[in-house]
C-alpha cells in the first residue's frame, strides 16, 4: 500500500466506503496505458465535493488527508472571479533604483514605488506546482491538491470561466479538451517553468501520449505547448476537492453541467464521540442528545436536512460550550435562520401566558444570558430526565481547549505501533475477547472488572457493559456494539486515559503479552 493510499483509508474509509462514479473514475480504455498505470486516480476522485450541513467535520476530514501533501488552500465568497482565482495584474509595492532628473541611476539609492506585476492566485499556485511534480515523478508523481472552501458561496461560472473545460478528465487522468491561454497567463506560466524558475521542470516534460489526435496551433508537441504556457491541460496529479454547506446552496446554485464534473462525498452528521456538554447553570445536557433531538424538530420545521446540526457547528472548551456560546450561536441560529418564520413554540420560554415569544428572552435586563430560559428551552427539546448535575457527568481527561484528546505517550502492542492510551486498552481488550469468543458475557466483564487500583469516576460504566445500560453521556465512551457467546449484546470501554491505563497494560501483561511505550 502506498503512501496516498494509506493515507486515504486511514482517514475517510473509516468513516463511510466512497461511491465512486464508475462512468468517470473507475472504467478505463486500453489507451494511454503509460497514464493509467499505477496512478492514483484510478482509486480516488480526481475532483470531488464534500457536501452536508453546518458542522459535519467537511473541512477537518479533507485537512486530515491533504495535509501531508502539497496543498493550495481557497475559500470562495460572492466578490470571488478568475482574477482572484487563477491570478492577474495587480499593483505592488517594491523598491526600486532612484533615478535622477536626467534619467539616471543614483548609485545606492532606492525608493518604494507602487509596480504592476502578475500575482499568482490559487490555481495557478496549484496548477504550476502539479506539473512540477509530474515532471519530476511522472506516473509516481506526488499528488497536488487544491482545496475550495465554501465552493457554493461563489458564482462557479464566473470564477472558473474558460477552467470549467479542463474539469472534464479522461481516463487517463488528464484533462479531456485542452483551452488556450491568454498572452498574461502564457508568459507568467512559460516563465514559471522555465530554468531557474519558481516551478521550473528540470527533467523535461513528456505527456505527448497523454492525448490521442492533439494538434498543435503552434507547430509543436503537447509537452512544448503546456511548458510554454501556450495551454492548459490539468495533469492527473492534480486533485481538486472542495466543501459545501447544503444550507447555504441558495447563495450560487452549481448548475447541472458543472456538477456532472464532481464526485459527490455526503458527509452525515454523526456522534464524534468529544463528550461535549451544555451547562446551564449548575446542571448540564449532553451536546450529541441535543443534537439529535433538535435536528428531529429542524427535520419537521423545514423537511430538509439543510438546516440540521452537526456535531461541530458549536466547538467546546474544555468539553464544555457555555451558556453564553449556547445563546448566541446555536440558539440565535435556529432562531434567525430554522424557526422565525415557522413554528416558533419551542422558543416559549417563559410562564407568563401573554409573553411575546422572542429572542431577548434568553437575557435578562443587564443583559447576561437567563439561565432559566436556556433550560426551559433545553426540556422542551430533550426532555427533564436529560437535564443532570455535573456529578452525573462521565469524566473527560487530557483534553485540550477544543476538548479533543492529547495523549503524548505512544505504546505499541500487538504489531501495531503509536498507539495512543485509548487506542492501546481497547486493543487489548478486543485481543482478550477475540481469543475467548467461547466465554459467556458474564465471564468475559468478570474477567475484565476494574480493581481497586482504578478510581469509580475513572471505571465509568465498566471494560464491559451491557448495550442498553450505555445511554446519555456514556455513549461517547465506549465502542461498536458486541454479541457474546451467549448472546448478550455490549459494548467495549474507549476511555482509556492516564488514570486508568495501567490497570489494563498489567492485565495484558498477566496474559504474556508486551505492551511497550514508544520512545522515539
Amino acid at each position: 500500500m502506498d503512501k496516498f493510499e494509506y493515507g486515504y483509508s486511514a482517514t475517510l474509509m473509516r468513516m463511510a466506503k466512497m461511491v465512486i462514479n464508475p462512468e468517470s473514475q473507475i472504467i478505463r480504455s486500453q489507451s494511454n496505458t503509460k497514464h493509467i498505470a499505477n496512478h492514483h486516480h484510478a482509486k480516488f476522485p480526481l475532483q470531488q465535493i464534500y457536501y452536508g450541513a453546518p458542522g459535519t467535520g467537511k473541512s477537518y476530514e479533507i485537512n486530515n488527508f491533504t495535509k501531508i501533501y502539497s496543498t493550495i488552500r481557497t475559500t470562495f465568497h460572492p466578490d470571488s472571479d478568475y482574477s482572484t482565482f487563477v491570478g492577474a495584474y495587480k499593483p505592488v509595492m517594491q523598491k526600486v533604483d532612484l533615478r535622477d532628473l536626467s534619467g539616471h541611476i543614483v548609485e545606492g539609492v532606492q525608493e518604494d514605488r507602487i509596480v504592476y506585476t502578475f500575482v499568482k492566485q490559487a490555481f495557478l499556485k496549484a496548477y504550476l506546482g502539479a506539473w512540477q511534480k509530474y515532471a519530476k515523478g511522472g506516473e509516481t508523481a506526488e499528488p497536488q491538491f487544491l482545496v475550495i472552501e465554501e465552493i457554493n458561496r461563489g458564482n462557479c461560472a464566473q470564477i472558473f470561466g474558460d477552467l470549467f473545460q479542463l474539469l472534464d478528465r479522461s481516463d487517463n487522468g488528464f484533462s479531456t479538451y485542452p483551452i488556450e491561454a491568454d498572452s498574461d497567463l502564457q508568459n507568467e506560466i512559460k516563465k514559471a517553468f522555465a530554468e531557474g524558475g519558481e516551478y521550473a521542470i528540470e527533467n523535461g516534460l513528456d505527456v505527448d501520449d497523454a492525448m490521442d489526435g492533439y494538434t498543435s496551433n503552434y507547430g509543436e508537441t503537447l509537452s512544448d505547448d503546456i511548458k510554454n504556457g501556450r495551454v492548459l491541460l490539468l495533469p492527473n496529479n492534480f486533485y481538486i476537492w472542495a466543501t459545501m454547506n447544503t444550507s447555504d446552496q441558495s447563495l450560487f446554485p452549481i448548475d447541472s453541467a458543472f456538477k456532472r464534473r464532481w464526485d459527490w462525498r455526503y458527509v452525515k452528521i454523526t456522534d464524534a464521540g468529544k463528550a461535549w456538554k451544555i451547562k446551564c447553570g449548575t446542571e448540564y445536557c449532553d451536546w450529541w442528545t441535543f443534537v439529535e433531538e433538535i435536528n428531529k424538530k429542524i427535520a419537521k420545521e423545514t423537511s430538509s436536512d439543510d438546516k440540521k446540526l452537526g456535531y461541530f457547528f458549536c466547538k467546546a472548551k474544555d468539553g464544555v460550550i457555555t451558556a453564553d456560546k449556547f445563546v448566541s450561536k446555536v440558539l440565535f441560529y435556529l432562531w434567525n435562520d430554522v424557526f422565525k418564520d415557522g413554528d416558533i413554540s419551542l422558543f416559549k420560554v417563559s410562564d407568563e401566558p401573554e409573553a411575546e415569544i422572542c429572542f431577548d428572552a434568553f437575557y435578562d435586563s443587564d443583559n447576561k444570558v437567563n439561565i432559566e430560559a436556556i433550560r426551559t428551552f433545553l426540556v422542551s427539546v430533550v426532555g427533564e430526565e436529560n437535564i443532570k448535575t455535573n456529578d452525573d457527568a462521565p469524566i473527560a481527561v487530557d483534553e485540550d481547549e477544543n476538548g479533543n484528546a492529547i495523549d503524548y505517550t505512544k505504546y505499541s502492542f500487538d504489531g501495531k505501533s503509536r498507539l495512543s492510551k485509548k487506542d492501546l486498552g481497547y486493543n487489548i481488550v478486543m485481543k482478550y475477547i477475540n481469543e475467548h469468543s467461547d466465554k459467556t458475557f458474564a465471564e468475559l466483564q468478570s474477567d475484565l472488572a476494574f480493581d481497586d487500583t482504578v478510581d469509580n469516576k475513572y471505571r465509568y460504566k465498566g471494560v464491559l457493559a451491557r448495550a442498553e445500560e450505555i445511554t446519555g453521556s456514556y455513549t461517547s465512551c465506549f465502542g461498536a456494539e458486541q454479541k457474546s457467546s451467549d448472546g448478550v449484546k455490549y459494548k467495549v470501554l474507549t476511555w482509556w486515559n492516564k488514570y486508568n491505563i495501567d490497570f489494563i497494560i498489567k492485565f495484558a501483561k498477566a496474559q504474556g503479552w508486551a505492551v511497550n511505550k514508544v520512545t522515539e
